[in-house]
This record gives structure tokens, C-alpha cells and sequence, in this order.
């Protein structure tokens, strides 16, 4: 394996274990409805601040949400919205093996 494309595995690596977690999931497809706050997501995953706050960060350092602060809170949306597609990737290998 060459070194791009040794860089380019690893990159997509990364990309995979951010969406990794099914908290993660949720939280991507709450926020294919609209941009949410981190108290809303807390509040819809069931989880406290600190951990959302955690997770919502592996997606953002992985290029898949943005945030953006306005005054106190901080609102986070889909940075990179073509990632659902691999939720329908994943529903058709789930029907397939059901």
C-alpha cells in the first residue's frame, strides 16, 4: 500500500469510529432535522451535558457536525449531511441479513 492511499484508509478510519456509537447516530439523525442545541441533544439521548458535549465533538473533529456558540449555549448541525447515506447503506445490509 502506497502512502496516499495508506492516508486515505486511515482518514475514513477515523470517519468510521466517529459514527461508531448509537448515541452518536441519533444525535446525526436529529440534526438531519434541523441544528439542535447541546441541552436538547442531552435531553433526547437521555445523557448528561458533559458526555453529549463529548461525543458531539468526535463528530465535529471528524468534519461531520459544526458549532457555532451564541451567547451561552452551543448549537451544533450537519456539517457534511451526504453522511446519511451511509445510514441507508447500513438498513439495506440490516434487511438483507433479517
Amino acid at each position: 500500500m502506497d502512502a496516499a492511499t495508506q492516508a486515505r484508509c486511515v482518514a475514513r478510519a477515523r470517519i468510521m469510529k466517529a459514527l461508531a456509537h448509537h448515541c452518536r447516530l441519533f444525535m446525526l439523525e436529529e440534526l438531519a432535522q434541523g441544528e439542535r442545541c447541546v441541552f436538547e441533544l442531552a435531553s433526547m439521548v437521555g445523557s448528561d451535558v458533559s458526555t453529549v458535549s463529548k461525543h458531539l465533538t468526535v463528530l465535529k473533529t471528524a468534519g461531520i457536525v459544526s458549532d457555532q456558540k451564541r451567547g451561552n449555549k452551543v448549537f451544533y448541525r450537519l456539517r457534511t449531511p451526504c453522511v446519511l447515506k451511509v445510514f441507508d447503506c447500513i438498513n439495506e445490509t440490516m434487511q438483507e441479513l433479517s
